[in-house]
């Protein structure tokens, strides 16, 4: 089974106690952005003692990144090429799936484009808590267009980080929730994103970033504080927020 999620921000707690109980051998869960490259210290291991913990299991933890990861440390590691993408490994069962690539995953065609603007930059440090690779390079944005064309812009599945500029200002329209239309500094990344909602064809798709969890116009859902089945879409295990 297919499982996706959405921003972990490196916390331990809710990875051993809501995503980790949902998980069977030979599962796999997709995280969408915001991972915690670079985060993932806390009460239970270091970094490296959960990522091997992580290599233990028997399930395999796939990850775009978003605009929340130590990327120093997250492009230190070799590119190698996984289910015809281009990945990190971060362990044999944790992968990074790089931005603009398509994989082939127990046969559906995953497009995945990773990357946002951090709204607190301000508070941040450049190098230790805030790194500019958070933005696709004109690179990415190219190499993404080619790999659509090369699977003639039809994938099962499209996982980002951030959404389409007409999303959030969708979502900006729902007034409970507090969401501010398109910040501009993001929009190079969402306005490409409306460029790919019009150009490809997909079953669904999901994202991140916003701290939500609502499903949405155009097959668009936001996730975060539940995992879902990736083809269905329904909600396996929810929980009240981890985020302060």
């Amino acid at each position: 089974m297919i499982y996706i999620t959405g921003d972990t921000h490196g916390n331990q707690y809710k990875w051993v106690e809501q995503i980790e109980p949902v998980l069977s051998p030979s599962d796999i869960i997709l995280v969408c952005g915001d991972f915690g490259v670079g985060f993932w210290n806390g009460r239970y291991w270091s970094e490296e003692t959960f990522y091997d913990f992580l290599n233990e299991q028997e399930y395999t933890v796939l990850f775009i990144d978003g605009n929340h990861e130590n990327f120093d440390k997250l492009n230190s590691y070799s590119v190698e090429t996984w289910c015809g993408g281009k990945v990190h490994k971060i362990r044999n069962n944790v992968i990074h799936l790089m931005r603009g690539e398509v994989y082939c995953i127990e046969g559906y065609l995953i497009f995945v484009m990773g990357g946002g603007y951090s709204i607190d930059k301000y508070r941040r440090t450049e190098g230790v808590s805030w790194w500019s690779h958070e933005m696709p390079s004109e690179e990415e944005y190219h190499n993404a267009l080619v790999n659509l064309e090369d699977v003639g812009n039809h994938v099962d599945y499209i996982i980002t980080h951030t959404a389409p500029s007409e999303t959030i200002y969708y979502l900006s329209t729902l007034r409970n929730l507090g969401i501010k239309n398109d910040v501009v500094q993001e929009q190079r990344l969402t306005s490409f994103f409306d460029e790919i909602q019009r150009l490809v064809t997909y079953k669904h798709w999901y994202f991140g970033h916003f701290h939500v969890d609502l499903e949405l116009w155009r097959n668009q859902t936001a996730v975060l504080s539940c995992v879902r089945e990736l083809e269905t879409g329904k909600v396996v295990r929810q929980w009240d927020s981890y985020e302060g």
